[in-house]
């Protein structure tokens, strides 16, 4: 179930080069600001509801439709037994370049039982993380259902396997982006009476992988970089709500000119 085949050259398991451009740079907003200027909220006043995380009936709602938007991490795993996984993760981001390091958080199950991709992670030590784009997103979505331990994502969503370089999980044919993973450190949160009911897993990525038609080499093939306009991504908001990247705008630093780095 969780042999992935060969990764052949010029197979992809979807035509990207019928991806049309849809990432366009825009103005970016008070133009004629200057430092020290104050910026006001547009509703007219600064009157602010607070909440006790500890009075609220659950916390779920708000820091979901709150913090946002949000990179979604497609893991991909693989049991000690075999048996593969793949689930995706919105508790996710990237946290260090030297060495590049990503972190997803997962939550345990409503009776306390570690979820499969932790087990799996936690027994083999490796991961891959895939970065979800529009053109697969009804597939990758179907991932996030309860499904069996013996049941794996793969086949239950369609999406494709393609053998991974330096890790046994394979990695999403669909995707326009993987990082292979091993395990870092991880770091169990517990709650107010004890219980454990999330885990941070923090992995060092050992191969990148990036579509041609993503790829980005204006500053060469030492620091590439991905076109954003090819790429789509989607991050999640609030409760069954994705967010599309179609627009943006510059705005430098101030020790730093226009382009970035």
């Amino acid at each position: 179930m969780t042999d992935a085949a060969p990764e052949a050259e010029g197979e992809t398991a979807a035509t990207t080069s019928t991806v049309p451009a849809s990432f366009t740079l825009q103005a970016a907003p008070n133009p004629g600001w200057a430092p020290g200027q104050k910026q006001h909220n547009p509703f007219g006043h600064d009157r602010m509801l607070t909440f006790d995380p500890a009075a609220l009936t659950s916390c779920y709602p708000l820091m979901i439709s709150a913090v946002v938007p949000r990179p979604i991490a497609l893991v991909s795993s693989v049991s000690a037994e075999g048996v593969g996984n793949l689930a995706p993760f919105s508790y996710s981001t990237v946290i260090s370049h030297d060495p590049p390091c990503v972190l997803f958080s997962v939550c345990r199950k409503p009776n306390g039982d570690k979820k499969d991709t932790w087990v799996n992670v936690q027994a083999t030590g490796e991961f891959v993380v895939c970065i979800m784009s529009e053109w697969f997103i009804n597939a990758a979505n179907h991932t996030c259902g309860n499904f069996l331990e013996a049941e794996d994502e793969f086949d239950v969503s369609g999406l494709t396997r393609v053998a991974s370089l330096k890790v046994k999980p394979p990695r999403v044919a669909e995707s326009a982006f993987h990082m292979e993973c091993k395990l870092r450190h991880h770091y169990d949160i517990t709650n107010a009476a004890g219980d454990v009911t999330a885990t941070a897993v923090i992995g060092e990525v050992v191969m990148f992988h990036v579509h041609e038609e993503v790829a980005d080499l204006e500053f060469g093939e030492g620091k590439p970089k991905i076109d954003m306009a090819r790429y789509q991504p989607v991050s999640r908001l609030g409760g069954n709500i994705y967010g599309r990247t179609d627009t943006g705008f510059e705005l430098p630093r101030p020790d730093r000119p226009a382009g970035g780095r």
